[in-house]
């Protein structure tokens, strides 16, 4: 029986986001999926596998409502779900950026990937890459900008400092589905930054497209399901680095410490050399997993609290240093 996945989202005004989490939950728990859907005020957010017949009726269903008759869904096939559950939730944001918006609708202009390849030549383009940092280590396109943020809550700050001074050249931005794109250019473009652009359907589109075939794209792509990495240019090589032996890789593996849980990039060879750890010290830890196996529910929950933890230390060091140059100023 044949699987598929399902990647969508939709900025449009919904009036009860309790009630269509509902509705969403029990449809697509009726139909046996699993993945994880974001209701909000703004939008939907989702991603879902299960079986092809599964999926086509849950994208005829969801279509049929009004607020998602022009839903476009992104599908890609697979031999079995890529998620361990279903979670239906209800949020302030789909994609949290932690900014309102006066004017969420006024995004930058879509290129489509024949219009993005051509646009990636400008000799003064900014391509900024607008997911996390461990996203971009394993690909990227050639030449795009390393993001300095652990979240996407923190791309506003880190996109003040990046753009100044940089705000006429033509600045293209791109992101896995397109969902944080749509979001960050109509922050810009409240922002007054003229020259904003995204790609239409982000990367997963871009590597379907035919005519483009994913020229451009270097190494994998990351995915937030159990595939992790996808392929979108056949022909691109490996750019991130195995951390024991820097041999080039586009494998992804979670420590089997489990006090630790560092996700890593780490080559086939060294991952049975060094006890599917990071660290010597990982190895010897006495909370161990077997490889590549999921955390617990707690421990899930405890690794969740110390990111977070983690996050607002950086964020509150951040400001400290800003206020602390003004100060020197």
């Amino acid at each position: 029986m044949g699987f598929q996945v399902l990647l969508f989202y939709k900025f449009v005004r919904l009036e009860n986001p309790a009630a269509i989490a509902d509705a969403q939950r029990e449809l697509a728990k009726g139909l046996g999926l699993r993945g994880r859907i974001l209701i909000a005020s703004e939008g939907l957010n989702g991603t879902l596998s299960g079986t092809v017949e599964a999926t086509e009726r849950y994208m005829e269903a969801t279509r049929n409502l009004p607020e998602f008759a022009d839903l476009v869904f992104k599908i890609d096939p697979a031999e079995d779900h890529v998620f361990p559950r279903l979670a239906v939730k209800v949020r302030d944001e789909i994609v949290t950026l932690g900014e309102p918006l006066e004017h969420p609708e006024q995004t930058g202009p879509f290129l489509e990937p024949a219009e993005w390849r051509e646009m990636l030549k400008h000799p003064d383009a900014l391509i900024l890459d607008i997911r996390n940092d461990y996203e971009y280590e394993i690909g990227h396109f050639e030449g795009a900008i390393r993001p300095d943020v652990q979240s996407f809550k923190e791309f506003p700050e880190w996109l003040d400092k990046t753009l100044e001074g940089r705000q006429d050249r033509p600045v293209l931005t791109y992101c896995t589905g397109g969902i944080r794109c749509e979001k960050l250019t109509a922050y810009l473009a409240g922002k007054g930054v003229p020259n904003v652009f995204q790609l239409h359907g982000g990367i997963i589109a871009y590597g379907k497209d035919p005519e483009t075939r994913g020229a451009g794209w270097q190494g994998e792509c990351f995915v937030f399901d159990d595939r992790v990495t996808v392929p979108i240019n056949p022909e691109a090589k490996p750019v991130a680095n195995c951390l024991h032996c820097a041999a080039p890789t586009s494998r992804y593996q979670n420590c089997a410490a489990v006090d630790c849980n560092r996700m890593y990039v780490c080559c086939a060879a060294c991952e049975e050399v060094h006890a599917h750890s990071c660290s010597p010290e990982c190895e010897i830890a006495p909370r161990r997993r077997e490889p590549r196996t999921r955390l617990a529910p707690d421990l899930r929950s405890e690794r969740v609290r110390i990111r977070r933890q983690a996050q607002r230390a950086n964020l509150r060091g951040k400001r400290r240093a800003k206020v602390e140059s003004k100060d020197a100023g």
